[in-house]
């Protein structure tokens, strides 16, 4: 090309970026974009609006936050890129979209598509990199779930028919004393926890309590004693269910969470960042809503419930145990799809989605997300900072995340027939 050629062919580039400014991601000034997404600076404004970007994808930086490491593999599991390209597209409420157009409709700070193990998409938003340790809240369950599955296999948990207080003497005649440990898992004690996201509820008692130590958190559920059903009838969501098996889980091994995560599931399956706990001042790793990943790790995590708990040759997590946590087929009728709520399942610690082929999730409030489908491979991470904590409060951002999803499965070959 000539030289005048060039330069004129560079200039026409340069207008043309300048013509054609980058889409806004939504809500970002709201969100804290001018100040640089500023991190938390205590342990009281962290959650709140404009530090929700930094503080969930940072939180052992903010004052007062207390973690525990859990360290990756030597040698982490290679995610490659998939060779051929995948359009993926979507439709919601009638009308079509594109995975660029899901990003620009949502607050979405993350999101890895895997199919087979290659990565399909990859994105990173609000000013967050492949390094963001991304806060799960209650994805927390499920790892805790596979942590009590690994314990029974190896004998530290004799039975999920124990009760609780078989480990945990301090809660011997309390009402979660006396609970068995499938009850626990499938939310289903039976006793009255409020979770309704509101500042006054239970859950937000514990929180202040993991993080004050006033009052304790064994005194909190120690304080739980109204009953609302038989244990093992009803499935009621219940963080402080997931709370318990935590300490079940320490006081059965005479381990740190952290500790466990780090030999039973984070380096087995080849993790390739350091990750962490958020504990409580008592020095217990918060089971129900406190871990935190990188989006890939997040992504590896739901490549091995994809393969069935197993890495290569290794199980790492016993199968009869995840089939039991995950398969909606196995569960109790009241706790399957549209009977445990009117649209999911609920397993061990896992949403069960209401499709033919086993397809299961980890949810977290504000629209945390790892969706797994096993017999087509395919596994959805998605991070973000929703408004509303719960599709209650607002259901349109979870409604798309689920037309999204199906969308996924039918661009990458899933199956998407109803249960």
């Amino acid at each position: 090309m000539h030289p005048t050629a060039h330069r004129f062919f560079l200039l026409l580039t340069v207008l043309g970026a300048l013509a054609t400014p980058a889409l806004a991601e939504p809500d970002e000034q709201a969100l804290g974009k001018a100040q640089g997404y500023p991190l938390g600076s205590n342990i009281y404004n962290w959650y709140t609006v404009p530090y929700r970007v930094s503080s969930w994808s940072a939180l052992d930086k903010v004052p007062g936050i207390l973690t525990r490491p859990v360290k990756p593999s030597a040698t982490p599991l290679p995610l490659p890129r998939a060779v051929k390209a995948s359009e993926i597209l979507y439709r919601h409420r009638n009308m079509g979209y594109t995975l660029d157009e899901y990003l620009e409709r949502q607050r979405i700070t993350g999101l890895l598509i895997l199919k087979n193990g290659e990565v399909v998409a990859e994105r990173y938003r609000y000013g967050r990199t492949e390094d963001a340790r991304f806060l799960s809240f209650s994805m927390a369950k499920s790892v805790t779930s596979l942590l009590i599955g690994i314990a029974v296999a190896k004998g530290a948990i004799a039975s999920l028919d124990d009760t609780v207080a078989k480990y945990v003497k301090d809660l011997e005649g309390s009402a979660y004393g006396g609970t068995k440990i499938r009850h626990l898992l499938r939310m289903s004690s039976g006793l009255r926890f409020t979770e309704r996201y509101d500042g006054q509820d239970d859950v937000a008692r514990l929180s202040r309590s993991a993080a004050t130590g006033n009052p304790s958190v064994l005194s909190v559920l120690s304080s739980i004693t109204e009953r609302h059903a038989v244990a093992g009838e009803k499935f009621v969501y219940a963080s402080a269910e997931t709370e318990v098996l935590g300490r079940v889980l320490s006081a059965a091994t005479g381990r740190s969470m952290a500790d466990l995560t780090t030999e039973w599931l984070w380096q087995p399956m080849g993790a390739e960042n350091n990750a962490f706990w958020r504990t409580s001042l008592d020095g217990q790793e918060q089971a129900y809503a406190a871990f935190n990943a990188s989006l890939r790790d997040w992504g590896r995590l739901g490549l091995l419930l994809a393969h069935d708990g197993k890495m290569g040759a290794q199980q790492i997590v016993p199968l009869e145990y995840l089939l039991d946590a995950t398969d909606a087929a196995r569960q109790p009728s009241a706790f399957a799809p549209y009977r445990a709520t009117p649209y999911f399942g609920y397993g061990y610690q896992f949403w069960l989605h209401p499709l033919r082929e086993r397809s299961f999730g980890m949810q977290g409030v504000h629209g945390q997300t790892v969706f797994v489908q096993p017999a087509s491979g395919i596994v959805m991470v998605q991070t973000a900072v929703y408004t509303s904590a719960s599709g209650v409060q607002d259901p349109e951002p979870y409604a798309e995340r689920a037309s999204f999803w199906l969308g996924v499965l039918q661009s990458l070959g899933g199956n998407t027939q109803r249960y």
